[in-house]
């Protein structure tokens, strides 16, 4: 079993704002970052100089016997396409990058276009964050249906976050029925511990319509390793869409600050209520299939020195 994580994030540092709230690395210890008025453990600890770099990913990668990774982007990391193409080129049969736009000023139609021309063959909106205090920016509106447009017909992948339940169903559903050949990515699972996300899940009964897990050991990190609930989720996503559209993520690095990067897929391979063929589908080939990845990696297994 080749297996391919769907839901990352890399960055060279942090040092953003979104709704007028600041995300920076700190300065005495830059594991950590201010998020949104808040100090928290941004990276696991031994990252000490606030660096989230591909090659770190890649050591974690090897280790964990992951061949191939989808970095996404979101707005608290920043904007990080310069990065992320330099990662793309460096490594292409181990990273699919996602670009993204500035979609809180008019224009991002216009910077979608130069990204594709660029090279980047999907294009994220964290749409939960479109949802700000004072204004909701819809993805239906003229200029987000053009540059959709525009991804439809180049080929061109829809990496997307959606807020919590079915606020943003509708529009999904909208963008679908208007762009029928595109396809669409849609992470952390839904949000399988808020109320109404199953809504979500249901968009994967369209047939370019995919839902990747990326976050859901931080969902039910309450319950902790080996995050029963969200094997359940799992099974009831299945159920609802099938296992053949349904894919693994991490949401690395922020999950492994409290489990290691191995944990966060182990709990779904060591599992008994999933099938083999189950297993294989959602750890690594309908990753392999959506997102175009060839000539994956052998990745041995290493034993640790403790074992």
């Amino acid at each position: 079993m080749k297996i391919i994580d769907a839901h990352s994030h890399l960055w060279l540092r942090q040092d953003t704002t979104w709704d007028g709230k600041v995300i920076k690395t700190m300065e005495q210890n830059a594991s950590r970052s201010m998020f949104l008025g808040n100090e928290v453990q941004m990276l696991p600890p031994f990252m000490i100089d606030g660096k989230n770099t591909a090659e770190v990913f890649l050591s974690n990668m090897d280790y964990a016997q992951v061949s191939a990774a989808v970095v996404t982007q979101e707005f608290i990391d920043g904007i990080q396409n310069d990065y992320l193409e330099k990662v793309q080129r460096t490594y292409p049969n181990r990273f699919f990058v996602c670009g993204m736009c500035n979609y809180f000023q008019p224009g991002f139609a216009d910077e979608a276009k130069t990204l594709i021309d660029r090279g980047f063959r999907a294009i994220k909106i964290p749409a939960h964050r479109l949802l700000l205090s004072d204004r909701r920016i819809l993805m239906t509106s003229p200029e987000m249906m053009q540059m959709f447009h525009l991804m439809e017909d180049k080929g061109i992948l829809f990496s997307v976050d959606l807020a919590d339940g079915d606020m943003q169903v509708d529009e999904m559903k909208e963008i679908i029925a208007e762009c029928p050949q595109l396809k669409i990515a849609i992470g952390h699972f839904g949000m399988p511990t808020t109320e109404r996300w199953e809504e979500q899940i249901k968009l994967a009964r369209h047939e370019h319509v995919f839902i990747e897990s990326g976050g859901i050991t931080w969902l039910f990190n309450s319950e902790f390793y080996p995050f029963k609930g969200a094997i359940r989720a799992i099974r009831e996503a299945a159920d609802l869409a099938g296992i053949e559209k349904l894919m693994w993520g991490s949401d690395y690095p922020r999950t492994i600050t409290a489990i290691t990067y191995k944990m966060s897929y182990d709990f779904v391979l060591k599992s008994t209520e999933l099938t083999d063929y189950e297993k294989e589908c959602f750890l690594g080939e309908n990753a392999r299939k959506f997102y175009g990845f060839n000539d994956l990696v052998e990745l041995p297994y290493i034993k640790n020195m403790s074992e």
